[in-house]
Formats: C-alpha cells, sequence, structure tokens
C-alpha cells in the first residue's frame, strides 16, 4: 500500500510491527483473533495486515493459523552481528558440543528476552524446545540470567516490572529470588536452569562479556536431566565464554569504528 502521507506510513509499520510481535518461541503459530487480541488492533485491521505479510512471504498460512515466513527468516540471516558473533563462535561451540554431548546455545538479550541465535544440538535434544531466532523470558533461562546478571539496573528493572511467570516448578518466580541469583552470577559468572522454562530441562551458561565487563551474548549447555550433571561442565562452559569474550574483543579492536569512518 503506497502513500504520500509520512505519517500514515509510519502508522502501517507500527502496525504490522504490532502483528509480529504477537509471536512468541511459546505459540508460533496464532490466529487472527489471537493477534487482534494481543496487539490491540481490530479484528478487521489485524485480518488484513496479516493478509498482506502472507502474501508478501512475511507470515504463512497454516490452516486457520498463520505462522512467521521464509521472508524473515531471510532477513533474520542478514542481521550482521549476530551473524559476526555466531561465526566467531562455531568453532567453540563444536568443541563444547563434543566434550559435552549436550546441546550447545549461543544467546543474544533482546529487550527482556533472551533470543537464540545459534544452537549446536546435542546427542539428545528432543527434550528441548528451542530453536534459532526462538525467544524465552531471560529470567527463565540459564542463558538470560547470565546476561541480565551483566545488564544494566533498568534492563533488570524491566524484567521485574512485566512479571513473572511460572512455565516450569523451578522458574524464578518473584523479584527478590532473581536478584539474589544475579548476585550470585556476578561472582561466578556462571549460571544454572534446572526445570525452568522447558519441562525436564536442565543447563550450565556463562556470559561473553566485552573488556568493561558488558554480555554480548551468552554460552549455555543444555540437556536432559539426568543425562547429565550442569555443575561438572560448568568450567568448560565458562572457559569456552572466556574465550569467546577474548575473540569479540580482538575482532572489534580491529574494526574501524563509526565515527572515525565519518570522520567524527
Amino acid at each position: 500500500m503506497q502513500t504520500s502521507d509520512p505519517s500514515a506510513a509510519v502508522s502501517v509499520i507500527e502496525r504490522m510491527t504490532a502483528v509480529l510481535d504477537a509471536f512468541s518461541a511459546a505459540d508460533d503459530r496464532i490466529g487472527v483473533n489471537e493477534i487482534a487480541r494481543r496487539s490491540g488492533l481490530p479484528k478487521s485491521t489485524a485480518s488484513r495486515l496479516v493478509s498482506s505479510l502472507v502474501r508478501h512471504g512475511y507470515l504463512e498460512r497454516q490452516g486457520h493459523s498463520v505462522s512467521v515466513g521464509l521472508k524473515l527468516f531471510e532477513l533474520g540471516k542478514l542481521s550482521g552481528q549476530p551473524n559476526e558473533l555466531r561465526s566467531l563462535a562455531l568453532p567453540t561451540m563444536a568443541d563444547l558440543r563434543n566434550a559435552t554431548r549436550q546441546t550447545v546455545h549461543l544467546s543474544v538479550l533482546e529487550g527482556t528476552e533472551v533470543v537464540y541465535i545459534g544452537i549446536l544440538p546435542g546427542l539428545d535434544s528432543s527434550a528441548l524446545l528451542s530453536r534459532v531466532g526462538g525467544r524465552l523470558p531471560a529470567y527463565a533461562t540459564g542463558a538470560g540470567k547470565a546476561l541480565l546478571a551483566f545488564s544494566s539496573a533498568e534492563v533488570v528493572e524491566r524484567v521485574i516490572e512485566r512479571g513473572f511467570v511460572a512455565y516450569q516448578p523451578g522458574t524464578i518466580t518473584n523479584a527478590g529470588s532473581l536478584l539474589r541469583e544475579l548476585e550470585a552470577i556476578r561472582r561466578t559468572r556462571l549460571a544454572y536452569s534446572n526445570a525452568e522454562a522447558g519441562p525436564g530441562v536442565t543447563g550450565a551458561a556463562s556470559p561473553i562479556l566485552t573488556a568493561d565487563a558488558r554480555a554480548v551474548a551468552a554460552l549455555s549447555v543444555s540437556g536432559r536431566i539426568g543425562g547429565f550433571d550442569p555443575q561438572k561442565v560448568g568450567s568448560a562452559v565458562h572457559l569456552a565464554a572466556l574465550h569467546l569474550g577474548r575473540l569479540s574483543n580482538a575482532a572489534t579492536l580491529g574494526r574501524p569504528q563509526r565515527g572515525s569512518e565519518r570522520g567524527v
């Protein structure tokens, strides 16, 4: 739809964003009625936008529901920083997967959610619900907690303000428990999860830090409860994350900064 009114174009973009934001890792296939409810849009508007997004390949029809389309996935692959980071991390992730035989994740924080940008499946990954591009609340995963521990106080406050959902018996459900765990993670650089986001899933995670101790990503090992002991692989996860932090910092130092490219 073409328009010469810039404000109208912005309005369309905002409404399409609201439609796409209705999807989540927990239910990535939903109906138009639910999209309208979550986005706050009238059903007729949501239906019209969904049809347009389907027509252009951003969403796909699945019976009476729709799911994220191939074009969004292709656009996601063009995102620079996650791809750079994933390429840098893959050899280390492969070594960690071979050593532990468990699934290795590379994750970043977006808003208050952890987003998986790289996954190497282990020998038994059937218990895991994660997928590349999938999202989960940061407080409900080891990787998310590792990232939150080295995020700003404002980010942590936003997580607390959004509230907690008890996905599994081990999920953190109050601010006090989260803050205590984040403090412990800052001391050890290790986060653990046990039946928090997925049923029967456990894991260990460590942040990948910049030189000034900001988390750019997290590395984690996950598997079935009883299939391995996350405490025993924690040191290996931490050492791998340290190594990736050094590689990431070296790559950043060797790259011209945007300001210097412009002569600023």
